[in-house]
């Protein structure tokens, strides 16, 4: 039906048309296809081309014919009758003289006029569907990264009103939940599935110590950050690990701060929901790895540690967790001199 309807267009209507939309329908394809690095699409995109260099072409000869038309042709393209009787010549001196307008011209500059306004039409239209992407709601279903959630309205436990200044689990979370996260880690085109918080207190301390925490999870790794508020010098923290399970272990310093970094497994724990029988027993999980950094410069005690692990047990390079302490630790307020 569309093809019937074209062929109905006059010749400088038609082809000035399918030029204007060939062209503006390749050159988008093109981009969009260099973009996001789609063979098929480039490869469409080049058909738009060169469909719109053909009819390029054909208008071009169409306007040599018109302007040297052959002797031996007629105006519609048929040719003269050679045979056909000799015309009367018309007498010098009587009928009117041509104007400038003859109706050959008027022809040319219509033909121009309808080809300039097809053009230009077209062209507005193409630049409305350019544009209005940019300036209407995307209605794609690409996933959203996840918000932090968790310990916003949460009541602080009475030890944050006793600790000074003390982070929440809330500013970690924001600390943490950055645009270029998933860049530090090396998986840039991924999105964060889940962000969360709480305002904990330290196990087996009574909840005397405050310990806010924040998580975030990719596909491929997911980031804990926390903070605990003791007395635990980083120093004191090596030699603990050297009797623990931790294995590569480094000391090392992060913004002025003495460091650590651990390895050690996390743990795995399976929970039957609905089925009315009991979860499976503890397990040992994927291999993490861990940055402790003292929460003040003089190691007066207190931490913040930053784990990194996967399902998978890959972890990216020790520099990855000290790039994301260089963005997160700037957020927590150094330990005050007690």
């Amino acid at each position: 039906m569309l093809g019937f309807l074209l062929r109905l267009l006059p010749f400088w209507v038609r082809e000035p048309l399918l030029i204007a939309v060939g062209s503006v329908l390749g050159v988008r394809i093109m981009y969009l296809a260099v973009r996001d690095h789609d063979r098929v699409g480039a490869g469409l995109g080049v058909v738009f081309l060169v469909f719109t260099a053909i009819r390029v072409h054909a208008v071009i000869r169409a306007l040599r014919a018109r302007r040297n038309p052959s002797p031996a042709t007629s105006a519609n393209g048929a040719a003269v009758d050679a045979a056909a009787p000799p015309q009367p010549q018309p007498q010098a001196g009587t009928g009117p003289r041509p104007g400038p307008d003859t109706p050959k011209k008027k022809e040319e500059h219509n033909a121009w006029g309808q080809a300039f306004a097809a053009v230009a039409v077209f062209g507005v239209l193409a630049a409305a569907l350019w544009v209005a992407p940019r300036f209407t709601p995307s209605d794609d279903n690409a996933p959203q990264p996840a918000s932090c959630s968790g310990g916003a309205h949460e009541e602080l436990p009475k030890v944050y009103k006793d600790t000074p200044r003390p982070v929440t689990g809330e500013e970690l979370c924001k600390a943490l939940n950055r645009p270029d996260l998933a860049k530090l880690l090396g998986t840039p085109e991924e999105t964060a599935t889940t962000a969360s918080s709480t305002n904990n207190t330290a196990p087996l301390t009574d909840g005397k110590v405050a310990e806010p925490e924040a998580e975030v999870a990719f596909d491929t790794y997911t980031v804990n950050v926390s903070a605990t508020y003791n007395e635990l010098s980083i120093d004191q923290d090596v030699k603990l690990m050297k009797f623990g399970d931790e294995r590569d272990i480094k000391t090392l310093t992060v913004l002025g701060r003495p460091a650590v970094l651990s390895s050690d497994h996390t743990m795995k724990l399976e929970i039957n929901l609905g089925s009315g029988g009991p979860g499976g027993p503890v397990e040992q999980g994927p291999l993490a790895r861990t940055l402790s950094v003292a929460l003040d410069r003089n190691d007066r005690g207190g931490y913040c540690d930053i784990t990194v692990w996967s399902t998978s047990g890959a972890l990216p390079n020790d520099s990855v967790l000290l790039d994301i302490a260089e963005q997160v630790l700037p957020r927590i307020p150094e330990r005050p001199v007690r």
